[in-house]
């Protein structure tokens, strides 16, 4: 991502940090929430060192980077020892496994590059780094039937 990141930053006039997080499989969940928010709690404390004005910081990230700019985002939400984020800027982010099932998975499910199959194994390596339940993630069983209750208000078809 080095070049985009050097291409914003020339656009923008902006600083551009970019995160190098530890991946899966290797790496499950949380190891790249922790580094992304180490990241970014340590780049608030010292934005005077970065000339950088404290009220325009923003975080980024694109498909597993925007779920993880958007925990980032949320975790700092509501804390007083730091500056308050700006915005954040999620692109074709993952934010929900919950149902590969709802329609934009099923009108987008033979859409390369992200087919719906390869979302859910993607989601199954993030979180445990292995795949051996991908068949019942994508039939919506692998999630208790009162969380899906509790959660179809914002997780739903409709």
């Amino acid at each position: 991502h080095e070049r985009i990141c050097q291409y914003i930053a020339k656009e923008s006039g902006s600083l551009v940090v970019s995160v190098g997080y530890r991946l899966a499989p290797e790496h499950k969940y949380p190891a790249a929430y922790e580094d992304c928010l180490n990241a970014t709690q340590h780049f608030l404390q010292h934005l005077e060192h970065y000339g950088v004005d404290p009220a325009r910081v923003i975080v980024c990230g694109d498909s597993a980077g925007g779920n993880l700019a958007a925990a980032v985002s949320q975790t700092l939400a509501g804390r007083s020892d730091f500056p308050r984020l700006r915005a954040q800027i999620l692109i074709y982010p993952g934010l929900q496994a919950l149902d590969f099932n709802l329609p934009s998975y099923q009108q987008n499910r033979g859409v390369p590059l992200l087919f719906r199959e390869r979302a859910a194994f993607y989601v199954l390596q993030y979180l445990n780094g292995n795949a051996t339940n991908l068949e019942e993630v994508l039939e919506g069983s692998h999630i208790p039937v009162d969380i899906k209750l509790n959660y179809r208000k914002w997780v739903s078809p409709d």
